[in-house]
């Protein structure tokens, strides 16, 4: 059904509207740039041959390209690894006139991330196929595979074969080159070849012409909402110029030291590694029952800090953190906490003190990561960079037995409150925060 929807979309494009950017017969209005890789004409199609001892190397449109839907074929060697570039630019003044941007990917390998988008030689990976798991089965290895790309404003949009793919919101380069790529390879993957046929563009009323996707969208622009999540009832809880919509857990206002915004990132700043001793946790301004919560976050090495929520700032009002579930972020591999307690609950996603994340999970301490937080009334997710870490049942009485041998156990009805305030935790370390959001559900 998605590849005939596709098609049907495809057709109400009108054959004026359609423009060739490949004649069939040379590459005229084409540039190499970068590499030395080998591009020819056979059979009309391009092919592109890989070649040892050289960077990748693109076959690059003479013209830049805004909003626009773009249609090809292509064909690849399993060993080759290849893409196609979108609104790119190779600029004197960008690492010596590197060839950078969004790059549709063309991945003939086991990972099958065919049709997501990387941004080459800048910020990597925008859209992995993880985002879109079911996507990974529209690549065709040994075939001609159909390729719709549409992008339109901050909308980046794939398909592959019919199949949705990716659907990225993002702002960073609105113009700029189509590339094909011929990716750098060791000596052994020499004379592999990937070729594309049939590359036409479409300029001409491209918002009348573009296609519903059932690819869940990622934005990528930091600290706003796109249209989508505007329509799908997103809000947003950090606005990346202020404090607005947030207390100290145990003040009226926001504290005065302790924490920082600047540049788009609300920071813990480093302190004594002391519980709430610096500027203390801060809360939301209302509580929130049923909800999708995401947060970005990156740590700095050794870090401890969480994302807390069902808080309830009122039930400890000493020393140490307000009280409620936690999200545990950690530096497993430098702080002490992560050996305490039990079979690892107190490590990077666990529910802190009470439920252990699995031992091997996505992370990457030198980059950002997206932990969320899914609560449907008793039962609750937790999730590290699109993966499920763990989820449990609350309000039964398993979960009361649990807590009874837990740190929480002298705090009645622990975890069972029907609602509470979202919480980041100030654990005098290092941290950053930034695209906070959350769906009530």
């Amino acid at each position: 059904m998605l590849a005939v929807a596709a098609a049907l979309c495809t057709s109400a494009v009108t054959a004026e509207n359609w423009k060739p950017l490949f004649n069939g017969k040379n590459l005229n209005g084409w540039s190499r740039v970068n590499g030395k890789a080998n591009y020819t004409v056979r059979d009309g199609a391009i092919v592109g041959t890989s070649k040892s001892g050289t960077p990748n190397t693109f076959l690059r449109t003479d013209k830049n390209y805004g909003d626009f839907i773009l249609e090809f074929e292509f064909k690849v060697d399993p060993k080759l690894n290849s893409g196609v570039q979108l609104r790119s630019q190779s600029l004197k003044n960008y690492r010596k006139g590197v060839v950078h941007g969004y790059q549709f990917e063309i991945d003939p390998s086991d990972r099958a991330w065919s049709g997501g988008i990387y941004d080459e030689s800048r910020r990597g990976w925008l859209y992995p196929l993880t985002k879109n798991p079911a996507a990974r089965k529209a690549f065709k290895q040994g075939e001609w595979n159909k390729v719709r790309i549409e992008a339109y404003g901050n909308s980046i949009r794939t398909w592959v074969n019919g199949v949705p793919c990716a659907n990225l919101w993002d702002n960073m380069t609105p113009e700029g080159f189509i590339a094909l790529q011929v990716h750098a390879v060791p000596k052994e993957d020499e004379g592999k070849e990937v070729a594309w046929r049939d590359i036409r563009i479409c300029t001409d009323d491209v918002a009348a012409n573009l296609t519903p996707t059932t690819a869940p969208e990622v934005n990528v622009i930091d600290n706003t909402l796109s249209e989508q999540e505007i329509a799908d009832g997103w809000q947003l809880l950090f606005n990346g110029k202020d404090s607005t919509g947030w207390r100290g857990a145990k003040l009226d206002g926001f504290p005065q030291k302790g924490w920082v915004i600047e540049d788009g990132i609300l920071k813990v700043m480093p302190a004594d590694g002391g519980e709430s001793t610096n500027g203390g946790d801060i809360v939301t301004t209302r509580t929130y029952k049923d909800f999708i919560l995401s947060v970005d976050f990156k740590i700095t090495e050794g870090a401890n800090s969480g994302i807390k929520y069902f808080v309830d700032p009122s039930l400890n009002k000493g020393a140490g953190s307000a009280i409620g579930c936690e999200f545990q972020i950690l530096d497993d591999l430098r702080h002490p906490d992560a050996k305490l307690g039990v079979k690892g609950n107190r490590k990077l996603g666990s529910l802190y003190d009470l439920i252990p994340a699995p031992e091997k999970k996505p992370f990457d301490i030198n980059n950002f990561n997206t932990a969320t937080v899914i609560v449907r009334g008793n039962h609750v997710e937790h999730w590290l960079n699109g993966e499920k870490l763990l989820e449990y049942e609350r309000n039964n009485q398993e979960w009361d037995a649990l807590v009874a041998y837990s740190k929480y156990r002298n705090w009645p009805n622990f975890g069972n409150w029907p609602q509470g305030y979202i919480l980041l935790q100030d654990h005098g370390n290092e941290v950053w925060f930034k695209n906070i959001k959350i769906k009530e559900l």
